[in-house]
């Protein structure tokens, strides 16, 4: 499936975010001359064909009061990383959670999950939930804090 006219204005549109109102593919439809509903059809369809991955809100954890934002490294046993990380992934404290391949001997960590909180001291306080929950089949793992805000930006198309 290739990009048309049609897909490359709705992407131009929107790629610095959906309007910030009720109803946003309205809103876009209307800039766009058609429909909230062809908007979302043509969503569902980019994003069946793998064109896109996913449509999603970004939340400025910092300006949430989230001040404390830790990625946490697991190693876990591989017959049960899959299942831990999606009860992992289910934790109120965590934002996201995935798994990537080791990077031996340097990097044993094979599942990652990021805490947010007010402290890290609740940041502590949340990985010791994910460590009890992980029990035996973890066995090493740290946190790297964030010391950036980094820009998180959507699809981008090339200028002409």
């Amino acid at each position: 499936m290739a990009l048309d006219d049609f897909d490359r204005r709705l992407i131009a549109a929107t790629q610095s975010g959906l309007p910030l109102v009720p109803r946003p593919y309205e809103a876009v439809g209307a800039m766009l001359g058609v429909s909230g509903e062809v908007v979302r059809e043509r969503f569902a369809q980019l994003l069946a064909s793998g064109l896109i991955r996913r449509i999603g809100a970004v939340p400025n954890h910092y300006r949430l009061g989230f001040v404390a934002n830790g990625m946490t490294v697991w190693d876990v046993d591989d017959a049960r990383v899959d299942e831990l990380g999606a009860r992992v992934g289910t934790l109120s404290g965590v934002s996201h959670c995935y798994r990537r391949p080791r990077e031996l001997p340097r990097w044993p960590y094979n599942l990652y999950a990021m805490l947010h909180g007010h402290s890290r001291e609740e940041v502590e306080r949340e990985r010791l939930q994910v460590r009890a929950l992980l029990g035996d089949a973890c066995r090493a793992d740290d946190v790297l804090y964030s010391s950036a805000i980094l820009k998180k930006t959507g699809i981008r198309l090339a200028q002409d």
